[in-house]
């Protein structure tokens, strides 16, 4: 109980999180103190915890590599992240632009990429599917969840005959949320096909006194061939597809083309090297990082985000800024919305000036409890003035947010303090007229299918309905 109080006190957090841990240790010890140490340990420690430790071993690799001049590849690569690239003339897009290069400095803004829209399982499946059948060099693949059911069972033979024809294959589930496919064997079916490597993300090991199960990879990315890459929220689940007459969660994923796919390939690289310390020499292949040329009018910028000294907060701060930066309209699509309490703040004074806020969430949570949560937060909301819309089933999961029609900001990230704090998140930042004109046709689709929460209705709901909801409430810092 003492270590946990002085854990709290020694490392500053949030103090309603401090609080609710410090009470829950003395008034439970046993329980709070287990539950501390795989939910509350989120902070990094040299020997628990050495992710960034990783990563800047294989920058030093790549710097090496460029000085030494023993491949083409990382000088290609060098002289496209320094080319410079202006953000389109607007207003917004520059402010937010402008934040991002303090907030992610690694990844610079690049240009000339086509990134397409894929809405459910239905549209990304196959697209997934086609860029793995016509592989030549290599398929690297990472999911939160890959699931043993028809749809994660049809991803792993599929990479699996890629493999056996000589494609070199990597694939990196996060042992949590592959937690079913783990413990019924589906990876070890494939454990000695060759060309094929299999590792699973995981931050328990008791031996090595690592206890953070609290610390998950949300990412969810495909780069096939160092030339096209897939990015967004969708797990290799059949929850994604049609299923007779069940219709998918709905949900967003992206088909990537262009110079960024070199910026999703490095991350790729460096959480696998980092799970499994391979070579950086055989991770820094030419093959790769192959030579991009334009090919779409999309700007983007890679954001990655987890609890490292150089990316902690890094989805936060930006989802701050962007929502700062709005003056005419915000558009915010998540599962999840418990987020921290500067991100509310945010919401409620872009309101409050002016701007045309609209939130959607589901009607129907899969987790009941943050559905509950999130809904605690309505009445300061709708008081401010944002328009809340909640989505009809099937279940929505998809993430994006759109400012000023100028900004759209995609991929893993939930509006929750887990993905804010806690997960490994990859989002992109894309300036492109014709694509957030496409993400805000998609945008627009939820909202018909959504009701909008009528702000007298809401404040005359029953009483046990705000009671559970603010119960709930009380563990926004650890949902």
């Amino acid at each position: 109980v003492l270590l946990v109080s002085y854990h709290c006190l020694r490392i500053r957090r949030e103090p309603t999180s401090a609080l609710l841990w410090i009470f829950l240790t003395w008034s439970f010890p046993l329980i709070g103190a287990t539950l501390f140490l795989c939910f509350g340990l989120y902070r990094l420690s040299d020997k628990g915890w050495e992710k960034q430790r990783a990563d800047q071993q294989l920058l030093k690799a790549t710097k090496t590599l460029e000085r030494d001049g023993t491949t083409g590849l990382i000088t290609y690569w060098k002289n496209l992240r320094e080319r410079p690239v202006s953000p389109p003339a607007h207003e917004t897009v520059h402010e937010i632009d402008r934040a991002l290069d303090g907030i992610s400095p690694e990844f610079p803004l690049m240009g000339g990429n086509r990134v397409k829209l894929l809405v459910t399982g239905d549209e990304t499946y196959p697209a997934m599917l086609e860029a793995i059948n016509a592989a030549e060099h290599h398929i690297h693949l990472q999911s939160f969840i890959i699931s043993p059911d028809s749809v994660g069972k049809h991803f792993l033979e599929t990479l699996a005959r890629k493999a056996e024809s000589g494609v070199t294959v990597r694939i990196l589930f996060d042992r949590f949320g592959s937690t079913h496919a783990v413990w019924k064997g589906l990876f070890r079916h494939y454990r000695n096909t060759p060309n094929l490597h299999l590792q699973g993300w995981t931050q328990a090991n008791f031996i090595k006194r690592e206890f953070q199960i609290n610390l998950r990879n949300h990412r969810k990315t495909m780069v096939v061939d160092g030339h096209t890459a897939f990015l967004g929220g969708i797990n290799l689940s059949k929850e994604n597809r049609t299923e007779n007459i069940r219709e998918p969660d709905q949900d967003y994923h992206f088909m990537i083309n262009g110079p960024v796919v070199h910026e999703i390939q490095y991350s790729f690289l460096r959480d696998w090297h980092f799970m499994t310390g391979d070579d950086p020499d055989i991770l820094l292949d030419k093959n790769h990082f192959p030579t991009i040329d334009p090919c779409g009018a999309s700007a983007a910028r890679l954001l990655t985000s987890g609890p490292t000294q150089t990316e902690m907060e890094a989805v936060a701060d930006t989802f701050f800024s962007a929502v700062s930066a709005a003056e005419h309209n915000l558009v915010a699509v998540t599962p999840y919305f418990v987020p921290t309490l500067d991100i509310l703040q945010a919401f409620r004074s872009a309101a409050l000036r002016g701007v045309d806020v609209q939130l959607v969430l589901p009607e129907k949570n899969n987790h009941v409890y943050t559905g509950l949560a999130s809904r605690s937060l309505y009445d300061e909301l709708l008081h401010a003035g944002v328009k809340i819309y909640e989505r009809k089933p099937p279940f929505m999961h998809a993430k994006a947010m759109l400012v000023d029609d100028a900004v759209a900001i995609v991929g893993t990230a939930n509006l929750d303090v887990r993905s804010l704090k806690l997960n490994y998140e990859t989002n992109l930042v894309i300036y492109d007229p014709q694509f957030v004109y496409d993400m805000r046709q998609a945008c627009n689709f939820e909202i018909q299918n959504s009701q909008q929460i009528d702000p007298q209705a809401w404040a005359a709901r029953p009483i046990h309905h705000r009671l559970l909801e603010n119960f709930f409430a009380l563990f926004t810092p650890i949902l």
